[in-house]
């Protein structure tokens, strides 16, 4: 018998959190696994760390982890990953969009020698037309311009080996784009499908700000073409230039356009350019941004508080 380390990350949660806990342990005391169930506060400014407090004091099994705020989904699960001690770890978020019941499926991947076991999302319930199209244009997107094969349609939810667990926990950067990282490590990987469920109780804590951001991380981590991009487009832009202003240079000698049509055309031109190189000195930022992330070796989470802790 093996230590499951489940990880629940919790941000305002607190219309559900209870129900989470109870699934998650009814579908893990049928696996006769040994387990724990490790529960990250986020930050969240309901109930849920009262709940979850609560939850601590009368399931032995269930822990937590209190942020001092909000720094993120994917800081929430680097930390339960570096406070598990399972021989094998499982990302599930709390509002079990993601079916634990998948989780006994997994653990028996990860028994046939697999050292990730990740979640492939057969069919979306309850997605608007908009999240469906972004997310389907995002993993493509980010799948052609990496040099890593990041599975499309995946989430965080997934099992990793101890293995994995500890390279994961060695790894220093702070934009962490979780699946990425996963897939960067190598190993030995495999896929289980399945259908992702309808949220039942509130809604997504993933507003569009953040999924742009989480999207930025993961470009930003696994690939520097949008860097090759800006320069490819700025040699095209300073070439188109000077073809354009030595065609309207000719055309205004031969009387075909007056001084103030060339003007005219001229400063539409130079108005297009400058849209150009804000454009590409917008993504030359997105990278320095993370380099002076870097930079600061701030953690990139505080813990306030520990329940349930053998230290």
């Amino acid at each position: 018998m093996s230590l499951i380390s489940i990880v629940v990350p919790v941000f305002n949660e607190e219309g559900l959190i209870e129900w989470s806990h109870d699934r998650l342990k009814e579908t893990m005391d049928k696996t006769g696994e040994d387990y724990e169930l490790i529960f990250v506060n986020d930050g969240s400014r309901d109930n849920s760390p009262e709940l979850l407090r609560g939850i601590c004091a009368r399931d032995p099994r269930s822990k937590l982890i209190s942020f001092s705020r909000n720094f993120g989904h994917q800081c929430a699960i680097s930390a339960g990953m570096a406070e598990s001690r399972g021989d094998a770890v499982v990302v599930i978020d709390a509002d079990l969009q993601d079916p634990p019941e998948v989780i006994p499926v997994m653990i028996e991947k990860w028994r046939e020698g697999y050292d990730v076991v990740y979640g492939k999302r057969g069919k979306r319930k309850g997605e608007t037309a908009f999240k469906l199209l972004t997310a389907k244009v995002f993993y493509r997107v980010l799948d052609s311009l990496t040099t890593v094969d990041i599975p499309v349609d995946t989430g965080d939810f997934r099992l990793l080996s101890r293995q994995v667990c500890d390279v994961m926990n060695s790894l220093p950067e702070h934009n962490r784009y979780i699946r990425g990282l996963v897939s960067w490590v190598g190993f030995r990987q495999a896929a289980v499908e399945y259908v992702r469920e309808e949220r039942t109780v509130g809604e997504t804590k993933y507003t569009l700000k953040k999924m742009l951001r989480l999207a930025g991380d993961g470009i930003a981590s696994f690939s520097y073409k949008p860097l090759a991009f800006a320069t490819g487009l700025g040699i095209f832009t300073l070439f188109m230039s000077c073809v354009y202003l030595l065609v309207t240079l000719m055309l205004h000698l031969t009387g075909v356009w007056t001084a103030v049509n060339a003007l005219y055309y001229i400063g539409g031109f130079v108005l297009a350019a400058l849209g150009l190189v804000m454009l590409m000195l917008g993504i030359i930022g997105q990278y320095l941004s993370r380099v002076l992330d870097e930079a600061r070796g701030r953690p990139y989470y505080i813990v306030a508080e520990r329940v349930g802790f053998d230290d």
